[in-house]
């Protein structure tokens, strides 16, 4: 392993320690940019064009241009994956608004900047815990296009601490959305699995579970209030780095049991196998 990984800045791989941007960066100066997170695994970059193609749409909703064709990026990736070797670890693309003399009006040119770094994947002891959420009453700004703008799921971090939660889920009038950070289902009292369906940004994970064929229950979007959250038999996080993580308390109310459920397991098995299918294929 390489104690001091790479990164890509600007057109060039630098040492990760080395990679500043300048303050005039509109993503410094009005918090202007997005980005793209997703796993590689011994060598390999899982669902790697489900990421590519969100993180173009999101510079295309945001109305930036990557400085690199589609290609050229794979390209730049799979090189820093090769000069980095880490076993298991995350990939952010990041591009920002660039350089900007007035501190405002965006130039023509965006700057796209490529990190690595170790992941820990949730243990067994937080699977079987499973997690408490709290619920708030926020819609992101443009929540089809993963931004740079999470200012809301920082500020309500001491909430989190104090109330000993794990995450804050979003509604609007008691519409469920999404958590900061990751997609939520339920799953009813038929086993119906349902992921709300407007206002949320269209995770990879979750698209994986939406694809999934040939289970014993419905999977499908559409809008899910924080009453039927309550009324579910199950509930559960979606992300790249959690995949599927159990959700047993909202607020002050318990979901379904407490424990992880018998759908959101299957579910989680189901995903290791599909990542596993992957795998096999980078392999042939």
């Amino acid at each position: 392993m390489n104690p001091a990984p790479y990164a890509y800045l600007r057109g060039d791989f630098v040492p990760l320690d080395q990679a500043f941007l300048h303050v005039s960066d509109l993503a410094i100066q009005r918090g202007y940019g997005i980005f793209d997170f997703l796993k590689v695994q011994d060598g390999h970059p899982l669902f790697l064009d489900y990421y590519l193609d969100r993180f173009y749409q999101s510079a295309e909703l945001m109305e930036l241009a990557v400085p690199l064709p589609r290609p050229e990026l794979e390209a730049v990736l799979r090189q820093l994956i090769g000069r980095n070797n880490l076993p298991l670890s995350g990939i952010k693309l990041l591009l920002t608004g660039g350089y900007s003399s007035s501190g405002y009006e965006p130039p023509a040119q965006a700057n796209l900047i490529i990190t690595q770094q170790p992941i820990a994947l949730p243990t067994p002891e937080q699977l079987a815990r499973g997690l408490r959420i709290i619920s708030h009453e926020y819609v992101r700004e443009f929540p089809a296009a993963k931004t740079i703008n999470y200012s809301m799921g920082i500020r309500l971090l001491k909430r989190l601490q104090a109330l000993g939660a794990d995450e804050v889920l979003y509604h609007q009038q008691g519409s469920v959305t999404e958590f900061p950070r990751a997609n939520f289902f339920i799953v009813r009292p038929d086993d119906t699995v349902v992921t709300p369906a407007a206002n949320v940004l269209g995770g990879i994970t979750r698209r994986n579970i939406l694809g999934l064929s040939g289970r014993p229950y419905r999977i499908e979007e559409g809008p899910v209030t924080l009453h039927d959250v309550r009324q579910a038999k199950e509930a559960f996080l979606t992300s790249t780095t959690k995949l599927v993580m159990p959700v047993v308390q909202l607020d002050d109310h318990v979901i379904g049991s407490g424990q992880p459920g018998r759908v959101t397991l299957d579910l989680l098995h189901a995903l290791t196998q599909l990542e596993q299918q992957q795998l096999t294929q980078s392999y042939a």
